[in-house]
């Protein structure tokens, strides 16, 4: 009995046949291949953090990255070490933002007030950021917008999205920083 529960073979061999089909195509295999794994993967990420109150979004972050790189799940090996592998990474990242949020936080008997007011955006504000984002974006080289995609927006680590894209991690790393350095430039234009 392995981390994921019982690993028997007719599960490994049902989850490999399912993600075959789902490469292939198989909206209705993904599918069932997605309700298999959650309560799996669920109970993976709870044995790590039996009191934890940010469960399921853990599970939605290693559902996302198997939807993001299942592509390059290899049909010839078995699928549980590849599923194991993407849900530690997500586990460990989702560890280190724990951490890190929980060293900067201060506790307060009272939470201070906030008003809408001349410091705070509205609603039109922050949707006319997230415009100029998004055209930012559509501005950068085919390569670069992928970089940004998979890196900061998808969250995918660097080693991983040099599986998805082919890329190498030095390529991605002069990708993001040249994306970047992009964006802002026309951002700070548009100001």
């Amino acid at each position: 009995m392995g981390e994921l529960g019982d690993t028997s073979n007719d599960r490994e061999s049902r989850w490999r046949a399912l993600m075959a089909s789902a490469q292939d195509g198989d909206h209705a295999a993904y599918g069932e291949l997605l309700s298999d794994l959650f309560p799996v993967l669920r109970r993976f990420v709870l044995r790590r953090w039996p009191n934890a109150h940010d469960t399921e979004d853990v599970v939605q972050e290693i559902l996302v990255s198997i939807h993001t790189v299942r592509q390059t799940y290899d049909r010839r090996r078995a699928f549980t070490p590849w599923l194991m592998t993407i849900a530690a990474r997500r586990a460990a990242d989702a560890a280190r933002r724990r951490y890190a949020r929980g060293a900067n936080e201060t506790t307060v008997d009272v939470l201070p007030e906030t008003f809408y007011g001349d410091g705070a955006k509205s609603e039109q504000e922050t949707s006319d950021d997230q415009e100029a984002i998004r055209r930012a974006m559509a501005l950068l080289p085919a390569g670069q917008r992928q970089a940004i995609e998979l890196v900061k927006i998808q969250g995918l680590s660097l080693e991983e999205a040099s599986q998805v894209t082919g890329k190498s991690v030095g390529s991605l790393k002069v990708g993001v920083h040249r994306a970047i350095k992009a964006m802002r430039q026309a951002l700070e234009r548009n100001c």
